[in-house]
């Protein structure tokens, strides 16, 4: 029986994540960097929360409704 090796995950069928201003919604579910949920707001307050923590707004969940954002470091994260 002849048996072939299929990737599971493909470079070609992965998708960069958006962050900071690439975020478009009108609304998002933001967590905040200590994991809390911060409630549901505009990309622009949620991104100007993570500027202040010299951090970065990362959509981790674009399919939610609203879109989750998390507050993280995007060079650790990735």
């Amino acid at each position: 029986m002849l048996r072939r090796c299929i990737p599971i995950a493909s470079n070609s069928n992965s998708k960069e994540l958006e962050i900071n201003e690439q975020i478009r919604d009108k609304e998002v579910r933001l967590i905040g960097a200590d994991g809390q949920q911060k409630g549901v707001m505009s990309p622009r307050d949620a991104l100007k929360m993570a500027q202040a923590l010299d951090l970065d707004l990362v959509k981790v969940a674009p399919q939610a409704k609203p879109p989750v954002c998390k507050i993280l470091d995007y060079g650790k994260y990735r």
